[in-house]
């Protein structure tokens, strides 16, 4: 035999004796129902026991289907999905956005009851991705229309009240400037005097500013937003196809130091108090919306940087990752929305929006009811025994440690859907719904934060 044919052998040998070392450390550690086979299993590769590994953009994600809306709500989901040939998970996640700027700061869900101080604000925060091209702007175009509507009805009912107040705020101010300017020319203490108390006379008589309703807005600066909130009553949504705000948000414009508070106090509803040289706002009950559809490389190259993980920010948006049907849509295919679904479905918004004018001071809280608490308890249970070390969502757990609180939102929005503004309570079948929703929103968050380089595993 020759040296090549010995070195041969010796490799051979070599290698079965590592096979065999491998195979017994195995057995060593392997329970009998580990073990298909039985003992005598041998292992013939080292890979052949480990599972398959997650890829970026190839984790598998569930489809989320529009049976978890409200019944009109689902008819437009479905009917937008089908019309743009979308996956449904957009119109659903667009969908809930809109239910939310119909509805928070108005109402708010209570778990455990009216009177408990444990309640959830009814603001979600939705973020879709898709890649460019995937009809994005007609799906937010088409569930979002109701609300442009919406408000261009109410600036036109509006519109005498807001020029008879615009002019007499004028008139005062220019009346207070001059009524100034002679105090301070004033020969004596006492014509001064009765000059100041004019001024106080006109700036107390002076008329409100009266202002169109927003609803919602797309590209929007933190402090631009701060005013809004200040303006319109508390409420603001954020409903957009670009990546103008989410790069604000990342501070893309402001050398990475971008003022997140706004968006995370008007996440939680905490108390907002900004007193700047240049501006004042103050607001008790922040309510703030987010419907995002988004590319995925916008994601990943925004969203990766540390501060925007560590603020928390991340953790406060669903997100959806379906698949792209680019490149599979039928071309020759037109199915328009019918034209009742489209009536019916703003008909309900804006029954949704009656008593919106009015302003809140607190908003109405919805208990859930028996059967519905303990179905959203068994859930948070469940996540909770995954968040732990080891756990399923050890590495998310910044984010599915408000999934609870996001499900009873979402049931919440759903009540309302359902019911109108006249709901008495969250019930068990709204919290079904949610729940199920949320279950399915698990593996599309681990495909997320996997495509943001977040994802331990």
């Amino acid at each position: 035999m020759s040296d090549s044919d010995m070195n041969d052998l010796a490799r051979v040998a070599g290698g079965a004796a590592v096979a065999i070392v491998i195979n017994e450390a195995l057995e060593a550690h392997r329970t009998p129902e580990e073990t298909p086979a039985g003992k005598n299993a041998e292992v013939h590769s080292i890979g052949e026991n480990w599972p398959d590994p997650i890829l970026p953009d190839q984790v598998p994600v569930p489809d989320i289907p529009v049976d978890v809306l409200p019944s009109w709500v689902k008819d437009m989901a479905l009917a937008v999905a089908e019309s743009t040939q979308t996956p449904t998970a957009l119109a659903v996640m667009v969908s809930l956005s809109v239910l939310a700027t119909c509805l928070h700061r108005r109402f708010e869900v209570a778990p455990w009851g009216e009177d408990d101080d444990y309640t959830e604000p009814l603001n979600v925060w939705t973020l879709t991705t898709l890649p460019s091209g995937s009809r994005k702007t007609a799906v937010i175009g088409a569930l979002a229309g109701p609300l442009v509507h919406w408000e261009k009805l109410e600036r036109d009912r509006l519109r005498r009240e807001i020029v008879s107040s615009k002019a007499a705020r004028m008139v005062a101010k220019k009346n207070i400037e001059k009524l100034t300017k002679a105090a301070v020319n004033a020969d004596s203490d006492k014509a001064r005097e009765e000059f100041r108390k004019q001024i106080e006379d006109e700036e107390n008589n002076m008329p409100p500013e009266i202002r169109a309703p927003r609803l919602f807005t797309g590209d929007v600066t933190a402090e631009r937003l701060q005013a809004l909130l200040v303006e319109h009553d508390e409420r603001m949504a954020v409903l957009s196809d670009e990546a103008g705000i989410f790069l604000i948000m990342s501070g893309m414009y402001s050398g990475g130091n971008a003022n997140l508070d706004v968006f995370l106090q008007g996440h939680a509803g905490a108390p907002m108090r900004v007193d700047r040289a240049d501006r004042c706002a103050h607001v008790d009950r922040p309510a703030l919306t987010f419907g995002l559809a988004l590319q995925p490389g916008v994601l990943a190259d925004v969203a990766s940087s540390r501060r925007f993980r560590d603020s928390g920010l991340l953790a406060r948006f669903l997100f959806a990752m379906p698949q792209s049907n680019v490149g599979s849509r039928d071309v020759r295919r037109r199915w328009a929305i019918p034209h009742y679904v489209k009536q019916e479905y703003e008909r309900r918004l804006h029954g949704l929006l009656d008593g919106r004018s009015q302003a809140v001071n607190k908003p109405r809280a919805l208990a859930m009811t028996d059967p519905a608490r303990e179905l959203w308890l068994d859930f948070a249970a469940e996540i909770e025994a995954q968040q732990g070390e080891r756990g399923a969502m050890e590495s998310i757990a910044d984010w599915s440690s408000k999934l609870p609180g996001a499900a009873a939102r979402i049931a919440a929005l759903i009540e309302l859907a359902d019911c109108g503004p006249a709901a008495e309570g969250v019930s068990l079948e709204a919290t079904e719904k949610a729940v199920r929703l949320c279950r399915l929103l698990i593996p599309h968050a681990h495909a997320a934060f996997g495509l943001l380089g977040a994802d331990a595993t």
